[in-house]
Formats: structure tokens, C-alpha cells, sequence
């Protein structure tokens, strides 16, 4: 497994000892097979998980500005049907989302199940920027490790499966990237201030970051450190850990799905004796 997994409260997260970078001997021909062959496998993966309607899948996307949380969201959502997904990216909280606790924008976009639901940013904002920025108390925001856990708990206990993607990028790759932006008249509606603003808060961002991952990793909405420098591995694992996630319920879909037809055939024969 090339990519690290938190699934325990209280784990120690040092972003500095994860590598942001692919692994030696891993060439992007060989990504790009793999990604393709994992493409159809997590539509194939989909397609029971809306039949059947026993789960429900959210992933959210966490990262620093450029790590490629929309890069992953289009071509990891792009094996699947979009018929059973949905997208939403949080910015900053709205007049209404404000006068409700800080879950109350989140609960509303989770999963019914048979779907997949993918956050580009989430709920960790309210432990990350309003953190960084000290937009509340530290007694206030200290208490939302607790409150993520319980609604995640709560997710999984109804059957969401849970992945938290965290996408690491290299403060020099990320620089690369911002400045790309400006030379490509084409993604210059991209360019934000905010982004180099942000950039300047690095140090805290990386301690809001570990302290977020640490406290709110478990074993049913476990935490995935994703390596980010090179767009195509980043999407790669984050196919890799979904099909992996999927994978030990394909049986019991399939199982649920063939019980359903033949009920569905007996119904069929039935109703059709009964019209003779």
C-alpha cells in the first residue's frame, strides 16, 4: 500500500516524515493502466451499491490551495455514473449556515444510500481555518474534534462509508503550481491573492492539519494521507483506497441484488399464472 492510512484516535501525524511524491519504480504508463483497469472495477463497484442500497459512500477532500482536491474530483468521479453523484464544494459559511451549528450545512449534503456524495472541502474547515485564523475561541473549537467524530460515527452506523482524503503537497510544488497559473491565460480565473495569503500561514496550517488528522481518525471514517506532487498518482491512489474500501461489500451486494431478482421473478410468475 503506497499511500498512508490514520485509523485510530490520537495516532501521531508528522506530515513532514510523509512523502508528497510518487514511489521510485512506479512510471506513469503503469499509473495510467492501473487507473483505467480501477475505473471500470468502481463502476462495476457502483453500479451494486445503487442496486442493492445497503451503503451509502462519502469522500471528503481536504488540502492546501492547488493540491488538486478538483483535479481528483474529476477524474476519480469520472469512472463513475453521475447519475448516483453528488459534488459539493464548502467555502466560506453563508448568513444562514452561521446562525446553525457548524454541522448543520454538512448533514445535509450526506449520502442518501445507493449514492456517493464527495465534499471538496468540509466540515474540518471549522477546525482548520476558523482555527488558523482565529475566527472563534480555541475552548469552542477545540470541542468540534469530539462533535466530527460523533457525526462521522453517525454516518457510518447508518451505513456511509467514510474516506478523508488529505492531499499533500510540497510547499515548492505548490509554488510551481500558483505560478502556472498566472503564465496559462487559461486558468487565470483561478488566480486568488488569498491563495499566497494562505501560503504564508504554512507552519500553522501543517499543525491544524496533524492535530485534525490525529484526532479524527478512526476505524470507520479513517483519515488517508494522499502523496500529491504528480497529479497522476494523486488521482491513482485515490482510486486505489475507494476500490479498496468497496471491495469486501461486492459479495453481500450481489448476494442482496440476487435475492431481490428472485423475488421479483416469483412475482412475476405469479402474477402471470394469475392472468391465465
Amino acid at each position: 500500500m503506497d499511500f498512508t492510512v490514520f485509523d485510530k484516535p490520537g495516532a501521531k501525524v508528522k506530515l513532514a516524515s510523509i512523502s508528497e511524491k510518487p514511489p521510485r519504480g512506479l512510471t506513469q504508463e503503469h499509473a495510467r493502466e492501473e487507473f483505467e483497469t480501477l475505473g471500470q472495477e468502481l463502476f462495476d463497484l457502483q453500479d451494486l451499491l445503487w442496486g442493492s442500497r445497503q451503503h451509502s459512500v462519502l469522500v471528503i477532500l481536504q488540502g492546501r490551495d492547488s493540491a488538486g482536491k478538483d483535479g481528483a474530483i474529476k477524474h476519480v468521479v469520472g469512472s463513475l455514473n453521475p447519475r448516483g453523484v453528488h459534488v459539493t464544494s464548502f467555502g466560506a459559511p453563508t448568513p444562514e449556515e452561521l446562525e446553525h451549528d457548524f454541522l448543520w450545512r454538512v448533514h445535509r449534503h450526506a449520502p442518501r444510500r445507493g449514492e456517493f456524495a464527495i465534499f471538496n472541502r468540509s466540515h474540518y474547515e471549522d477546525v482548520l481555518v476558523v482555527r488558523v485564523h482565529d475566527l472563534v475561541p480555541k475552548s469552542l473549537w477545540k470541542e468540534r474534534y469530539d462533535h466530527i467524530r460523533d457525526f462521522e460515527e453517525l454516518l457510518a452506523e447508518h451505513g456511509t462509508i467514510i474516506l478523508k482524503f488529505f492531499l499533500h503537497i510540497s510547499r515548492g510544488e505548490q509554488k510551481k503550481r500558483l505560478l502556472k497559473r498566472e503564465e496559462d491565460p487559461r486558468t487565470s480565473w483561478k488566480l486568488n491573492a488569498g491563495d499566497w495569503e494562505e501560503r504564508e500561514l504554512w507552519d500553522e496550517y501543517t499543525e491544524a492539519y496533524e492535530e485534525a488528522l490525529s484526532r479524527t481518525s478512526t476505524e470507520m471514517a479513517p483519515w488517508i494521507v494522499v502523496p500529491a506532487d504528480a497529479k497522476w498518482y494523486r488521482n491513482l491512489v485515490v482510486a486505489r483506497a475507494i476500490a479498496d474500501a468497496l471491495r469486501p461489500h461486492r459479495k453481500a451486494w450481489q448476494q442482496h441484488l440476487d435475492e431481490q431478482g428472485a423475488r421479483k421473478r416469483a412475482e412475476l410468475e405469479a402474477w402471470r399464472r394469475g392472468r391465465r
